[in-house]
């Protein structure tokens, strides 16, 4: 079913490749927007902002898992549609997080000012605090949604066959499908959060497991012509594993540095973010410190002292630990069902240092 990839696949499973070669993609798909809108007389601002948005930094991980799925399924060099469908992955990201922002309210991304704030602020002039936020607000959903609307662009003109697309347009409405559930769950948990750690492991599922890790791989793997049953074993890999990244992505939205991740270590907190963390921390707090706990969560004006007693409350509970060893079980079960995997070792490499990497992050 897979051939051994050679040494020259190996080396361009490099994730510092993978970036590079899908950000020229971007780079060109974006110079040539800016141009026909020039062109036509049409406003080139909104194409700026998602360009400087893009060129902000970002780990490319949906790419690079798609990438990997194509050799693990024995695809063979790196055709441009291959490439091309992987950058649509990476301006439907964009698209996500760029209206994730605006619903989270945050400030700032990969440690710029967030498309919102970007876009509220060049518009200050001449207008009131209220009206220039609220024009950025509206600005930055037209370019996350032009974002979407160029991410199905990518995918269309990428040159696929007729096979391909029939077996990737599935797997795709799958995935957006799955994250806008897991963001409705996300949103609708915020601001009172509870102590059901199933439904905060629901948001790990649909919102970051199977977004991030799962139907990337699957993409790439059906351009490749997988069978199920490879398909079913990079899933056996990709769920545990998507869950530990999710997981760690909560400990560092309370206890991160800002420096590293790029966004305040306040945001999750003042948010009242209904994570596995905290639902936890609030099932196992004796009742008083819960109830003050609660008066944390979802604050807006949240301190950063408020924050350390917040932090210290969570860590007192053991929810801090709890979560490590969550990450811990799902990393091994990721390994595991690596282990076993029917592809070849350079693509299972690359797996396993896109595992350490998930659980082992800082940003």
């Amino acid at each position: 079913m897979t051939a051994a990839t050679t040494p020259a696949e190996a080396q361009a499973l490099h994730a510092d490749l993978v970036r590079a070669e899908v950000d020229r993609l971007l780079d060109d798909f974006l110079t040539a927007k800016a141009r026909a809108a020039a062109a036509q007389n049409m406003p080139v601002e909104a194409n700026t902002a998602l360009r400087g948005f893009l060129a902000a930094g970002g780990k490319r991980l949906r790419p690079l898992l798609c990438l990997t799925g194509w050799h693990t399924a024995g695809g063979q060099e790196r055709p441009r549609p291959v490439v091309q469908t992987a950058a649509a992955l990476e301006m439907f990201h964009a698209f996500c997080l760029i209206h994730d922002d605006l619903m989270d309210r945050s400030e700032t991304r990969r440690g710029q000012p967030t498309v919102h704030r970007t876009l509220a602020a060049r518009h200050a002039p001449g207008r009131t605090g209220p009206a220039a936020d609220h024009l950025g607000n509206s600005a930055a959903v037209l370019v996350g949604d032009l974002a979407l609307v160029w991410s199905d662009e990518l995918l269309h003109t990428a040159g696929l066959s007729e096979r391909q697309l029939s077996d990737v347009l599935p797997l795709i409405d799958a995935m957006r499908s799955e994250v806008m559930y897991g963001q409705y769950l996300d949103v609708t948990a915020t601001g009172t959060p509870g102590v059901d750690v199933g439904r905060a492991l629901a948001i790990c599922r649909y919102k970051t497991a199977k977004y991030t890790i799962e139907r990337p791989l699957h993409i790439g793997a059906a351009l490749a012509d997988a069978d199920p049953d490879l398909l079913t074993a990079l899933s056996s890999y990709a769920l545990p594993l998507g869950e530990a990244f999710q997981l760690r992505d909560d400990l560092l939205g309370v206890f991160g540095d800002p420096a590293a991740t790029g966004k305040p270590s306040l945001d999750d907190l003042r948010e009242g973010k209904g994570t596995v963390l905290i639902a936890l921390a609030l099932a196992h707090a004796p009742q008083a410190q819960a109830d003050q706990l609660r008066l944390f969560l979802g604050c807006p004006a949240l301190t950063e002292d408020q924050a350390q007693v917040a932090r210290r409350i969570i860590t007192a509970t053991g929810a801090v630990h709890t979560v490590e060893t969550m990450i811990t079980e799902r990393y091994e079960q990721a390994m595991t069902a690596l282990a076993a995997a029917p592809i070849a070792p350079a693509a299972t490499d690359a797996l396993r240092r896109l595992a350490d990497t998930a659980v082992r992050r800082s940003a």
